[in-house]
């Protein structure tokens, strides 16, 4: 990777030009293209295959936790509002279920390379009920000693002792919601945490052992301000985080109830929400953060930066990753998993998800086993995602396909966007530019055959 590669060039008059609604392609083709054809049985034929050959991918797992103590008028998880504990209970006496089911169909002590608590608020559960977990799990799979083990955290909701359990239960990586530290903003979408209780848990990380901690920010909220984002900002960097997640807030009332209680008025302007961008990728760049991609930012010695460095870097349904050759097997509500050439999705509520297993069946609610094309088109984008450049040479040999005829309808649009001066384009490479990274989404969407149309756009969020 040449030496302009490593940086980033914030272009504000190109981007407000060519920002579009678009995926966020933590999958190829999207969840949005998945079918309920594709259910229970589908995935235990496609899991029998895994080991044919005798070569069988170790395993990352992700563990959904949808509850929540309060409603967060942003989210666009899947999430269950309650303060009712019983209900984590009853979840994990099925979570556990389908786990057992899982590893009886995957065959025993498979080896797993990482680990992923989401939610919702993974410590919603009692600390008991993450012992159960935890053990439940070394019970059904092999974890490696030097893994990636990862759990996502409302600083608001939990202790010092907690944050001990989880390292002591083998968690090394956390990620903390912050969003924004201003008072104000906070009100607004019903999120109030001091800067102290997230310092307070990231000086607990520390002393526990974890190797990685991450913040999440989100910029576009309703009454966030250039100067209000930038306070937040550099206290956020004061703090010190391994990594930083800069989400663009995506309004989307009708698709997601709780933003109808954001107020459309509140929000800022398109330019300030530029504005905002601009100075965060200059405080963070200027801070010493390498930007990994869609909206990651990481310090140089982290994992995620090194992994790219070392061409090593992928990304799966948590983000990036440093495992790019796992299955990815999928526990609790609403989870994806993704399984050889196939991916599978839960039943996105607790009722239809609790009775599958009360049938003893996997709880699959649709999936897609994907074609030669999509998985040719998967890998372009990953590449560019990950990497932002590609040797056409490698796709001719590990697809059988001559890139620039098998792409001639797409290469109009990437010429336009080298025009742009967001490609380099070669008879060899597609490089995106310093100046294209932060629209890196825009043209992967052109190698995104799903998206031939104007009105499938518009089904996702703005790219910026």
């Amino acid at each position: 990777m040449n030496e302009t590669s490593k940086h980033i060039e914030v272009d504000l008059e190109l981007i407000r030009r060519l920002d579009k609604n678009g995926p966020r392609y933590t999958s190829y083709p999207t969840a949005d293209r998945f079918v309920e054809a594709f259910n229970a049985e589908s995935y235990a034929n496609w899991v029998a295959k895994r080991e044919i050959g005798g070569v069988s991918r170790p395993l990352s797992l992700y563990i959904h936790i949808p509850f929540c103590n309060t409603l967060c008028f942003y989210c666009a998880c899947n999430k269950v509002i309650t303060k009712d504990r019983s209900k984590s209970a009853e979840y994990v006496r099925y979570l556990l279920k389908e786990m057992a089911m899982q590893a009886a169909l995957l065959g025993p002590q498979q080896v797993v390379e990482q680990l992923h608590f989401g939610g919702g608020t993974p410590t919603f559960l009692s600390d008991d009920e993450l012992r159960q977990v935890m053990a439940a799990i070394h019970s059904h799979f092999k974890l490696i000693d030097d893994g990636e083990y990862s759990i996502e955290i409302d600083p608001r909701k939990v202790t010092d002792d907690t944050i001990a359990l989880l390292g002591q239960l083998g968690f090394n990586r956390i990620s903390l919601g912050v969003q924004d530290f201003d008072d104000t903003v906070q009100r607004a979408v019903n999120r109030i945490q001091s800067e102290e209780e997230t310092v307070r848990v990231m000086r607990a990380a520390r002393v526990n052992g974890f190797k990685s901690i991450s913040i999440d920010l989100i910029y576009g909220l309703p009454k966030q301000t250039l100067e209000g984002f930038g306070t937040t900002l550099d206290r956020v960097i004061a703090a010190d985080p391994d990594r930083l997640s800069i989400y663009n807030y995506a309004h989307m009332p009708t698709v997601f109830k709780p933003q109808r209680r954001i107020h459309e008025e509140d929000l800022p302007a398109p330019q300030v929400k530029l504005d905002i961008l601009n100075m965060a990728v200059n405080k963070l760049t200027g801070a010493g953060y390498v930007y990994i991609g869609m909206d990651h930012f990481a310090k140089p010695e982290d994992e995620l930066a090194v992994a790219q460095r070392q061409g090593r870097l992928h990304r799966n349904f948590q983000g990036y990753s440093t495992h790019s050759d796992c299955d990815l097997v999928a526990l609790g509500v609403s989870a994806i998993g993704k399984i050889g050439p196939t991916y599978s999705q839960n039943y996105r509520d607790l009722e239809n998800y609790y009775d599958a297993l009360e049938r003893n069946e996997l709880p699959i609610m649709r999936g897609l086993e994907l074609n030669a094309d999509d998985l040719v088109r998967r890998a372009i984008i990953q590449a560019l995602m990950c990497h932002f450049e590609l040797s056409k040479q490698s796709f001719n040999i590990a697809y059988l396909i001559d890139f620039d005829q098998y792409f001639a309808a797409e290469m109009p649009e990437l010429e336009d966007y080298a025009r742009e001066g967001l490609l380099e384009l070669s008879p060899q490479w597609i490089t995106v530019t310093p100046k294209g990274r932060m629209l890196i989404r825009n043209i992967c969407m052109v190698f995104d055959k799903y998206l031939r149309t104007k009105q499938e756009h518009a089904r996702y969020s703005k790219v910026i």
